[in-house]
């Protein structure tokens, strides 16, 4: 199957017009498309109560069992051009099928496992549109899709990751879908976990396609973010907090996932604004 002309993306949301209504429900077609050939199908069960035709609605493109495209108003756990961790849920001849929040399960081909994968078992993929046709498949080649282009960042930039694994020096991640980054161990101050996504901030790119990545913001961020948490934690105390500058960093850790060096940062610039007194017991609000 060719991806149509009127660049509908396959394996993404799309804002598409009513174009006509039928039994088991309606035609779209992108707003400025009048082939009605194009159309592709939002079956009955999607339709809100009171879309009408030429109404815009944003649906997910994808194709069924038989390789026709369909619209569907529920949103996918991933989309094409994305990283995900996802369960097996089914493993026959031709692969392994996922659950990525669809009826129809994701397909990963056998020709796109790096090892055998059984029902229940998570994997790390890419989810991307095939070449050849408009099915979107999983792949756990992650080479293949990921590190491909050059990382153009500048150090303080702030990305989106997915951690893919725990290694000697740190954790693995992808950054923004495109590249590798990692995690030190030394500077991760919170429980992360394969699959886990969040956000992170740029250190420095190394050899043009990885990058150097830290959990926290620039400083002149980072302490504001840290004494914003402060704040909110001595609020929900009735304004009394049990650490201050001489708590193990164990404890600053468990309870707000930060180095002791930040903190003691923070509740220095909250003390220097005179929002808060540091005493024995703990920090109290002013």
């Amino acid at each position: 199957m060719q991806e149509s002309e009127t660049m509908i993306e396959v394996g993404r949301m799309n804002l598409l017009k009513v174009d006509r209504e039928l039994e088991f429900g309606v035609f779209l077609l992108p707003p400025d498309c009048e082939n009605s050939e194009e159309a592709i199908l939002l079956p009955t069960r999607y339709i809100p109560e009171g879309l009408e035709i030429d109404d815009e609605i944003e649906v997910f493109v994808y194709s069924d069992s038989e390789d026709r495209l369909l619209a569907t108003t529920e949103t996918p756990k991933t989309m094409a051009d994305e990283a995900a961790f996802l369960r097996v849920v089914a493993v026959n001849r031709t692969g392994a099928f996922l659950d990525w929040g669809l009826p129809k399960d994701l397909m990963l081909p056998y020709g796109e496992q790096k090892r055998e994968l059984q029902v229940g078992q998570f994997c790390t993929v890419f989810v991307y549109k095939d070449k050849y046709s408009d099915r979107v498949v999983a792949s756990t080649r992650l080479n293949r899709h990921i590190g491909l282009a050059t990382a153009d960042y500048d150090p303080g930039d702030k990305v989106d990751i997915m951690v893919v694994a725990r290694t000697d020096l740190g954790y693995k991640v992808i950054v923004d879908n495109l590249h590798w980054g990692l995690l030190y161990k030394n500077e991760v101050f919170k429980p992360l976990n394969n699959g886990m996504k969040t956000v992170a901030w740029v250190k420095k790119v190394v050899e043009n396609d990885k990058v150097d990545l830290i959990l926290s913001p620039p400083k002149s961020e980072r302490f504001g973010g840290v004494a914003a948490q402060i704040m909110t934690a001595l609020e929900a105390g009735d304004g009394f907090l049990p650490l201050n500058d001489k708590s193990p960093p164990d404890e600053i850790r468990r309870r707000f996932g930060i180095s002791k060096r930040d903190f003691k940062a923070a509740i220095g610039s909250l003390y220097k604004s005179r929002e808060i007194s540091i005493q024995a017991d703990g920090i109290h609000k002013t």
